[in-house]
């Protein structure tokens, strides 16, 4: 069966296929895989569990900001199980014949991995209930008063979902999965092994303070920081004959523009517009995404995460508000305290 690639690839992916423009820096296993110790833990005997019975994983939801490792997790899932890797997205299933056709194409205990899930089309999500909960794909052939339904029976598979709204799962959907993980921001120590893992890598002479430099600016997040730890060992290589010290790797930082708290430009165009232009009301996303000139997804799944971990920023029913740590961040004064400004906080209408 020939399948569009657009939906997903014909053959399987290999299971330690590095991520794009970073070879080899991907975790294979679970022993690699750094941070998210309580997740590891129960992945640790479901897939056991699995294997000492023959059978295939329980469907998986993963859940969380960009860049934690979900898409890293469904391929050291697959690869612990043996099993084929078959990746798709929310966006590329926009039919039931979309999905139709992935389905069609697993084997006995593959792994379906399908990321933005939260964007899947409704009709083909009707047709994942059932191949979910009991490994039949049913098609409806025909229209009208002579449609009649088609049973095709499928291999047992194992779904891994990703979404970064959680939230914007339907009940049912998030029902039929077995196991779910919410993944959090990375600490410090943890950024700090992923950094050093990266460098031994990539082959970077890296000292402990640039090391911790990288690491604390990195926003919570392992993307992060192997992205700015490729650019800080550009920037060694032209400067300091490859050691990246913290004077690098500082020197990297302000050439990238991210400041002490790991803020980007962008970071701070949308702080600036809630702390001086709507400092006094709150600014819903579309108003914010055509300021900016940004995607309301890319506002609210890349940006906004980090900017509330750190408290710099709440979503309200009214829309989006600076906290007082940001504005006295950005050297606003505080706003008065008045009834109408405390509705913004405590979410009453």
């Amino acid at each position: 069966m020939v399948i569009d690639e657009r939906i997903v690839s014909p053959e399987p992916q290999p299971v330690d296929q590095a991520a794009s423009g970073a070879p080899g820096l991907r975790p294979k296993s679970l022993d690699e895989f750094i941070g998210q110790e309580d997740l590891k833990k129960r992945l640790r005997i479901f897939l056991e569990a699995a294997r000492q019975r023959g059978e295939a994983l329980d469907h998986v939801l993963l859940a969380g900001p960009a860049g934690l490792g979900k898409t890293t997790l469904a391929h050291i899932v697959a690869r612990e199980m043996g099993a084929n890797l078959h990746v798709t997205s929310g966006p590329a299933i926009q039919r039931s014949g979309d999905l139709a056709s992935v389905l069609s194409n697993l084997q006995k205990n593959d792994v379906l991995f399908l990321d933005e899930i939260h964007r899947i089309s409704r009709p083909a999500e009707e047709v994942l209930y059932t191949a979910m909960e009991d490994f039949h794909l049913d098609i409806v052939m025909g229209k009208g008063p002579a449609a009649r339904t088609l049973r095709l029976p499928l291999p047992p598979f194992t779904l891994i979902g990703a979404t970064t709204r959680s939230g914007l799962l339907t009940t049912p959907l998030r029902d039929r999965f077995g196991i779910t993980a919410n993944l959090e921001f990375y600490g410090d120590d943890d950024l700090l092994k992923i950094v050093r893992r990266g460098a031994s890598l990539l082959g970077v002479e890296l000292d402990p303070e640039g090391a911790n430099e990288i690491a604390r600016r990195s926003r919570g997040t392992p993307r992060v920081a192997l992205r700015v730890l490729k650019n800080v060992r550009d920037v060694a290589q032209v400067r300091s004959h490859g050691l990246v010290n913290r004077r690098v790797a500082r020197e990297a930082l302000e050439l990238l523009q991210i400041d002490e708290l790991g803020l980007d430009p962008i970071d701070r165009r949308l702080m600036d517009m809630l702390v001086n232009r709507y400092r006094d009301f709150p600014v819903g996303l579309d108003t914010l995404a055509v300021t900016l000139g940004e995607q309301p997804d890319t506002i609210s799944e890349v940006i906004e995460p980090f900017l509330i971990k750190i408290g710099f920023l709440v979503r309200t029913p009214r829309g989006r508000v600076a906290t007082p740590q940001g504005l006295a961040h950005f050297g606003a004064p505080p706003r008065k305290a008045t009834d109408e400004q405390g509705h913004l906080f405590n979410g009453r209408d």
